[in-house]
């Protein structure tokens, strides 16, 4: 789980704002349960950090707000339109037992294991991430999928995971699928017989001596006579 620092902040116009971004700090919001909402500031440079690693949206983070932590779950990041720096953050309350609708991402395994890879097939991802909604103690950090021993044309469904009590996808009603181990979408031509190799090479050069023949007997053609019409309006 995360550790991020937060100070409460009392900004009220967007000057305030202007200055504790310069500062090096976004403002955030902290919402959920029965608490009243706290407005907090954290630094930017650790910020970024956290969202460059991967499923920041779905990990749970303890937010240490001026010495009273809390677990929180980003839901929300505004960016600068110019510089992509966040801008902005909103942190919604983990409160045990409460459900949340939330995307997690899915995790292929096993690459090397598997025959219909090292025979050329490809996955095909169909979902990345899959919707679940799960209490708040319980989100997963990825659905894994194990490609050990998977050959082309098999499939992955969403019930071929294994999800804990109350974990849910929020698709009722059908067996979705994830992904699939198609086959390959160029097919390597096969080799020709040596025997049709030296056939076609016969055949190649009976039909050179004929054109040169043809060509003798129609004379010299004058410049510019065998160029294209395309090539005479340039």
């Amino acid at each position: 789980m995360n550790l991020l620092d937060a100070n409460i902040r009392d900004t009220k116009t967007k000057g305030d704002l202007s200055v504790l971004r310069n500062n090096g700090n976004v403002p955030a919001i902290i919402y959920g349960g029965e608490a009243q909402n706290e407005k907090v500031s954290i630094s930017k440079k650790i910020l970024k950090a956290l969202i460059e690693k991967e499923n920041f949206l779905s990990n749970i983070v303890t937010l240490n707000v001026d010495g009273k932590p809390q677990n929180v779950l980003p839901r929300e990041i505004k960016y600068h339109v110019i510089t992509d720096d966040p801008i902005h953050v909103d942190f919604l309350r983990v409160i045990p037992g409460v459900k949340l609708r939330i995307e997690v991402p899915v995790q292929f395994i096993n690459h090397e294991k598997s025959p219909g890879l090292k025979r050329g097939g490809v996955l095909n991802i169909v979902r990345r991430q899959v919707e679940l909604r799960c209490p708040s103690e319980k989100i997963p950090e990825s659905l894994v999928i194990d490609l050990d021993g998977v050959e082309i044309g098999e499939s992955f469904k969403i019930s071929s995971i294994n999800l804990e009590t109350d974990v849910t996808p929020t698709i009722r009603g059908r067996d979705f699928v994830i992904a699939t181990l198609a086959a390959p979408t160029v097919m390597k031509e096969p080799e020709k017989p040596a025997e049709a190799e030296a056939a076609e090479g016969e055949a190649g050069t009976e039909a050179a001596a004929t054109d040169g023949d043809k060509t003798a007997a129609e004379g010299d053609k004058k410049e510019g006579d065998d160029k294209k019409p395309s090539e005479e309006k340039k």
